[in-house]
């Protein structure tokens, strides 16, 4: 943006336009007075504004700056912290994976594929991942040592932790490094999930292709999730499900992974601090309020009831609303269109457009991936945390891509500074309990 307050002059004497104090601080990401002390140490130049009010900044050399030091995107109007990423953007009710509508690739393409392509920037049609002998020996040793009352992301967390011991190049943030990690954790962390009671712990080995595509993760998480056996409907919905999820811009997990990369933590502390923040109820678990809903309207017999116990409590419907789309999620409409092609998922797919319907009447909220998710699950005969599991497994591959953008920027660059809002110093030292009345 040209400084207005710049004269004919400013512009006609430099090929880029002036940029103001503020606005030269929002492009590096740094306050007014760092700007000066650029100034101060030769790294920026600037020139008086005409009238004395304040300096500019010629904005090429702004930029180059910015590239040196890693800078962070200036903040939108929203306030939120931007940074530049190449990975997925979101705009007019869609999202893309470098530049490529995200749910075509996901229809055309099994989930490694598609995450092999958004790490490298090369399709390679077939790919397959692998879990190392001894890191999913590992991983599983890991994971039975758990109580059995434990949460999916309970074990995948701790199978991420187990994998990371065995793996001796894990500190190498080289990356070739890191996506070979990558490329073995990822199944890892399905194969080291027990299998769904009264499922086989292979699957079902005999099944075909999928779509015309070997869903090889989809078809080995799958019976992780169900003892249902697996038809060939279901598991082109579970791997395009994985497909579509594997990343969607800066969600709250995505900027923890971030932030670890940003620290050069190896990519297994990566996804732990993903995993971390993905178990919250408005992130990884929404899914699981979504089933339980269902499930209830499946019980009922209608949405009604249940969408008003919900308004009646205070409560949000979930699996509605997303904050960036204003119409229906892109990844629920894919996903609800394969599970009209699965007979079991009938009624489920019905109510859910029940409490679409339903809810309508008193907002106009459309569904998002979690109520989808919601479908599959229950249809399939998943637990209420399936969704869960999926959406961790799918968005490890996210975090990595991210890693490896962050990997490449100055480090320790998500620094923000706190509004402390405490009593002002200096503040007596505090007494122990009992100490005044001895």
């Amino acid at each position: 943006m040209k400084d207005q307050a710049a004269s004919g002059d400013d512009r006609g004497a430099s090929a880029s336009p002036r940029l103001s104090t503020r606005e030269t601080a929002a492009r590096l990401g740094v306050k007014p007075e760092t700007v000066y002390a650029y100034v101060s140490r030769g790294q920026l130049s600037s020139r008086r504004a005409p009238g004395g009010r304040g300096s500019t900044f010629d904005a090429a050399e702004v930029d180059a700056l910015a590239r040196r030091t890693g800078r962070r995107d200036p903040s939108p109007a929203t306030g939120d912290p931007g940074f530049r990423t190449g990975i997925t953007l979101i705009e007019s009710d869609r999202y893309y994976f470098r530049g490529v509508d995200a749910t075509e690739l996901a229809g055309r393409y099994a989930y490694e594929e598609v995450a092999e392509w958004l790490w490298t920037g090369d399709l390679r049609p077939g790919i397959r991942f692998t879990a190392p002998d001894e890191a999913l020996a590992a991983a599983r040793r890991a994971v039975d040592a758990l109580p059995a009352h434990s949460g999916s992301t309970d074990r995948l967390r701790v199978a991420v932790i187990a994998a990371a011991t065995v793996d001796p190049l894990r500190f190498d943030l080289s990356r070739e490094a890191v996506l070979a990690s990558a490329r073995n954790l990822i199944p890892t962390l399905v194969e080291a999930l027990p299998p769904a009671a009264g499922a086989s712990p292979t699957g079902d080995a005999t099944a075909g292709t999928a779509n015309g595509r070997r869903a090889g993760l989809a078809r080995r998480l799958w019976p992780k999730l169900t003892a249902r056996p697996a038809d060939e409907p279901s598991i082109a919905t579970l791997d395009t499900a994985l497909a579509l999820l594997i990343d969607h811009d800066l969600a709250a997990s995505t900027l923890a992974a971030r932030v670890a990369a940003s620290a050069h933590a190896h990519p297994y502390a990566v996804v732990s601090a993903g995993l971390g923040v993905l178990e919250g109820p408005l992130h990884g678990a929404a899914s699981g309020l979504a089933h339980r809903m269902l499930t209830e309207v499946l019980e009922r017999g209608s949405a009604v009831p249940v969408v008003a116990d919900h308004l009646r409590t205070g409560r949000r419907v979930p699996g509605l609303g997303h904050r960036l789309y204003a119409s229906e999620d892109p990844r629920a409409r894919t996903l609800f269109a394969l599970l009209a092609d699965v007979p079991q998922a009938a009624p489920a797919l019905a109510a859910a457009r029940d409490v679409v319907t339903t809810t309508a009447r008193h907002a106009p909220l459309h569904a998002n991936v979690d109520l989808a998710l919601a479908v599959l699950s229950v249809s399939s005969g998943m637990a209420a945390e399936a969704g869960e599991t999926v959406f961790a497994v799918s968005r490890t591959a996210g975090w990595i891509a991210h890693a490896l953008e962050e990997y490449g920027e100055r480090p320790l660059r998500m620094r923000p500074t706190g509004q402390y809002g405490g009593p002002r110093p200096p503040q007596p030292l505090p007494s122990a309990t009992g100490e005044a009345l001895q």
